[in-house]
């Protein structure tokens, strides 16, 4: 199936797919003066997210007025628990739809336990608030922050478009690998108009394994359709920013771009945004991809240039539309129409003047050995070069029948004697379909000479 035409027909097979719902944990309500409703106030496991060195996102779905909390500490009964509200400065985020609450001042490399709660809150008026009741849940998760300390192990899944098989067999390859965090490189819904919508993408899936995020780190590299649709246009509402004290003002909104040290592996998360130019019509003048790519250079330029990012044995970076591709038609994925006017314009040749222009002199500088990349539906591994000294690898796509070429990927990359291992593992007929090795960059102390 091509990748337009399953974009087509996704969304009849998702709404032909059976679900099941099970809640891994129990609530426990304390009640308080006021009425309450008698719908459960938290109606997701909580979803890691945006991790670093020293925080950690956590945010879950709730169904009414609600001011959400987490409590964690380096003990697995929380007996040195600490409390953190939603939301940042001043006030807390106190909402209806999702609860965001972002842990900061944690210590590198280190395991934390946490448990998720909320206050369901009467809300008439700024002289008019009460708390109807305090819902903690039982269940204590853990997770570990990212560090030089921390495992040297990543994943990467890509294009899910919410095909609930599809992501049913990806979490489970997830949980049986159990790597220290997930890149999740993009597309992972068609459109998404309303907040239920995209409370379903992350959230609430429909499969059993609802807790997939909630010991596992995720970062987001958004693609093209995750801005489509009125929810999607605020993606933050539900994939959090990181907090602005973490990054410089000039970068305030690139909050889900990442640069982080994953034990000897260093992570670049960059944005390729829409497929088609902001000129396109069907847009409206709705996007402003272009300058926001334009934007990312700087912070590229800064992010590699950090201590703990170039002193890194391995540099692997993501985006979700591919930089290269030996067939210009293939990219950014879909086929050139017949009118080639500016407006409707996305082939190759534009894209270099975009992304690859833009990001892979940085990137080459600083000895970038590897990128992943998705969009195209179907798993594809360009080698190095001499005249491009880096691989890379494409992502497959959410296909569970058909053509045996297309099927969904887990790419796992894992430091092993010495040298990173990536393994392509096609999970729609479980089994490894590429295994590659990369040594060293000789410029990091793992390469013997220092930094």
């Amino acid at each position: 199936m091509k990748r337009r035409d399953f974009i087509k027909t996704s969304a009849m097979a998702v709404g032909s797919l059976g679900v099941t719902n099970t809640m891994a944990s129990s609530l426990v309500a304390s009640p308080a003066e006021g009425k309450k409703s008698k719908k459960v106030l938290i109606d997701s496991e909580p979803m890691l997210q945006n991790f670093a060195e020293t925080s950690m996102g956590i945010a879950f779905s709730v169904t009414d007025k609600a001011n959400g909390f987490v409590i964690y500490g380096e003990k697995e009964d929380l007996s040195d628990g600490r409390k953190v509200w939603c939301g940042g400065y001043r006030v807390t985020d106190m909402n209806d739809e999702v609860m965001q609450i972002r842990l900061t001042g944690l210590k590198p490399a280190t395991r934390y336990y946490y448990r998720i709660g909320a206050d369901r809150i009467h809300y008439g008026g700024g002289y008019d608030m009460k708390i109807l009741e305090t819902v903690t849940q039982e269940r204590v998760y853990s997770f570990t922050t990212a560090g030089h300390g921390a495992k040297s192990h990543f994943c990467v899944i890509n294009d899910t478009h919410e095909v609930w098989d599809a992501f049913t067999a990806v979490t489970d390859k997830l949980s049986e690998l159990q790597p220290a965090c997930v890149v999740w490189n993009g597309d992972a819904c068609n459109k998404n108009e309303t907040m239920d919508e995209l409370k379903r993408t992350f959230l609430k899936p429909e499969i059993d394994r609802r807790d997939y995020a909630a010991t596992i780190p995720m970062l987001l590299t958004a693609g093209n359709h995750d801005s489509r649709g009125l929810a999607n246009r605020h993606l933050e509402k539900l994939w959090m920013y990181r907090q602005p004290e973490e990054r410089s003002s000039r970068d305030w909104d690139l909050g889900r771009n990442f640069a982080v040290r994953l034990g000897d592996i260093a992570l670049i998360g960059l944005d390729t945004a829409e497929d088609k130019q902001d000129t396109n019509p069907i847009f409206a003048n709705l996007f402003s991809s272009a300058a926001y790519r334009e934007a990312q250079v700087a912070w590229l330029s800064d992010a590699l240039s950090r201590d703990d990012i170039r002193s890194a044995p391995y540099l692997v970076a993501f985006c979700h539309i591919p930089l290269f591709d030996d067939n210009p038609r293939h990219n950014p994925g879909d086929v050139m129409p017949d009118d080639t006017s500016a407006a409707y314009d996305h082939d190759f040749a534009m894209w270099q003047r975009t992304c690859a222009k833009l990001w892979l002199p940085l990137l080459e500088q600083h000895h970038m050995q590897l990128l992943i990349t998705a969009h195209q539906h179907e798993y594809r591994l360009f080698p190095a070069t001499d005249q491009r000294p880096w691989m890379q690898i494409i992502g497959g796509g959410p296909d569970m029948e058909g053509n045996e070429k297309r099927y969904p990927t887990v790419i796992e990359g894992v430091v092993e004697q010495d040298h990173l291992t990536i393994r392509v593992h096609d999970v729609r007929h479980k089994k490894v379909v590429e295994e590659v090795t990369i040594p060293p960059l000789p410029s990091s102390p793992a390469g013997g000479k220092g930094v």
